[in-house]
């Protein structure tokens, strides 16, 4: 593990507080990520959904897009933690593939995953998680 264990523990408590704002009253399945970025800030992002479902994004995507919106483009590692809205996280939340394919467009195979099942800690590659996967260096 790259990032320390108090320091993934500390995202996933991050995570959680952002999982509290997740607007999910289609599916009931609330979503928070704490994304860590190279200077050391953490943007939060939880799910939003639309009645129409296409135009909803993930909380990893929502973290994401604020920090590039500021000017982020050096990523350390994400926390995601999900689970149904009003309880705690009994399984792990992974990623979903558009998710994974984001982290690919500004990370390296090398970035790291925090996730929980409310018990313990799991910490994967985006290697791990999007093997051979396609990014900016595929369109060189």
């Amino acid at each position: 593990m790259k990032i320390s264990e108090p320091m993934a523990r500390a995202l996933l408590q991050r995570a959680e507080e952002a999982r509290a704002a997740a607007y999910c009253p289609y599916s009931g399945f609330a979503v928070g990520a704490a994304l860590l970025c190279g200077d050391g800030t953490v943007y939060g992002g939880c799910n939003i959904e639309c009645a129409s479902l296409s135009p909803g994004n993930c909380a990893e995507r929502t973290a994401f897009f604020q920090a590039v919106a500021q000017g982020q483009r050096r990523f350390v590692a994400i926390a995601v933690t999900g689970g149904p809205a009003g309880q705690a996280p009994d399984s792990l939340c992974a990623p979903c593939g558009v998710c994974r394919q984001v982290m690919r467009e500004f990370c390296g195979q090398d970035f790291e995953i925090v996730m929980t099942d409310g018990k313990e800690l799991t910490v994967k590659t985006l290697a791990e998680l999007l093997p051979m996967a396609f990014g900016p260096d595929n369109l060189k």
